[in-house]
């Protein structure tokens, strides 16, 4: 899984990244600091189930503590994307290719309305943030519709017969962006072109397939960044209300930024996501008024810098994964005694079988049966696993 960063330059995106990954990247004010995709590890929380067995797990990868199992993910951060991207100005075509790959998208918006649509500073509260989403999501629509325009030619002279010839052939140009069967049926469904040939498709309904489609295999979700410049509060409640359908988050990545690196240097006790931090050592004047105002800014406004949520929401809610945790009913540790070693991020839907090929090629392919462990309950190939169980597979090996 992959989850793409995107804004317009000085958004805060790279910020953000940083405060997500523990990343150095460039940080500047001013558009196109980032050019090159940067890319890290971030983490989402979820409820361990060790407690649950009364063991202490030791993950190979990502950590727990305190019961909560921070699962790892991957970040690209792209470099910002101004108006016209799809048509190249500011580099926007290369940009948009390096998301090529990403599940779903985070769109570090500038709250506060201190940079225009370029990135360029104009002061807190001068440029509406609402035209920021709008021309965002824009542009990666006319990105995806300029992707289906480039092979139509070709497409819509292909003689095709019936749905299931129309979905594997939308799936097979179309798969680079997130195009695959089940997305592109989703997307015909939902725009009423399942029955319709592509020859008789208007210039509107390949807009309006092209949206559909980015919607469901690039979900975006809204960070509401610099929610630490006053002006931002304002701005988000008028965003919530204009866009009532979206997942909008408020967020500070400078102030997550700020309490890690604290963290990081032994001043402070801080878990990402928490309301509140504990000082270990003295501060000097000016590491404690930066503190003062991140806790009065952020942390007693908001509960939270809003980091760590944006990543928990845009994977379980907007991408809609589960965690499930690889286990056996005898033995909860692998070869090497790592006790629940793993959490596998599967698709909200997943079968046993799913998470059997997800594990190995082996285990699908010698698939026997699969065992709930929580429950000592067996289960078939196609039972919908749930969020945070524990699964054994038992298969023939090769």
């Amino acid at each position: 899984m992959q989850v793409g960063v995107v804004g317009k330059p000085s958004s805060g995106k790279s910020t953000f990244f940083a405060a997500a990954t523990m990343i150095e990247v460039g940080i500047a004010n001013y558009p196109f600091t980032t050019i090159e995709p940067n890319k890290g590890t971030g983490f989402v929380r979820v409820d361990c189930v060790d407690k649950e067995f009364d063991v202490q797990c030791n993950p190979r990868h990502g950590y727990c503590k305190n019961g909560t199992r921070h699962v790892p993910i991957e970040l690209v951060d792209v470099a910002g994307l101004v108006p016209d991207a799809h048509l190249g100005k500011g580099k926007g075509n290369a940009f948009l290719d390096d998301l090529r790959q990403a599940n779903v998208l985070i769109h570090v918006v500038d709250a506060s309305g201190s940079t225009n649509e370029k990135g360029e500073p104009v002061g807190a509260g001068n440029h509406d943030p609402i035209k920021d989403i709008e021309f965002l999501e824009k542009e990666i629509d006319l990105w995806f519709l300029g992707i289906i325009e480039k092979n139509w030619s070709k497409l819509s002279r292909i003689p095709v017969t019936g749905k299931n010839a129309l979905i594997e052939l939308l799936a097979q140009t179309l798969s680079g962006i997130g195009g695959n069967e089940k997305n592109i049926e989703q997307a015909l469904q939902q725009t009423s072109l399942l029955d319709k040939k592509l020859s008789d498709w208007s210039s509107d309904e390949k807009m309006t397939f092209a949206t559909t489609l980015r919607e469901i295999s690039k979900p975006i979700v809204i960070a509401a960044n610099k929610m630490d410049i006053a002006s931002a509060e304002e701005n988000l409640k008028r965003m919530k209300e204009k866009f009532q359908n979206k997942t909008i988050i408020p967020c500070s990545g400078f102030a997550e930024l700020a309490l890690k690196k604290a963290a990081k240097e032994g001043f402070i006790e801080y878990e990402a996501g928490s309301s509140k931090f504990e000082k270990l050592k003295d501060l000097n004047k000016k590491q404690e008024h930066l503190l003062k105002l991140v806790g009065e800014n952020v942390l007693d406004k908001y509960r939270s810098t809003g980091v760590q949520d944006v990543l928990d929401k845009t994977v379980f809610e907007a991408l809609g994964y589960i965690a499930i945790f690889p286990a056996g009913v005898k033995k909860l540790a692998d070869s090497e005694g790592n006790v629940l070693p793993d959490c596998i991020l599967m698709p909200k839907g997943s079968t046993a079988l799913d998470f059997a090929f997800k594990l190995h090629t082996d285990m699908g392919k010698g698939f026997i049966r699969a065992i709930n462990v929580k429950k000592n309950l067996m289960i078939g190939k196609d039972h919908e696993l749930q969020h945070r169980d524990a699964i054994e597979i038992v298969f023939k090996k090769p």
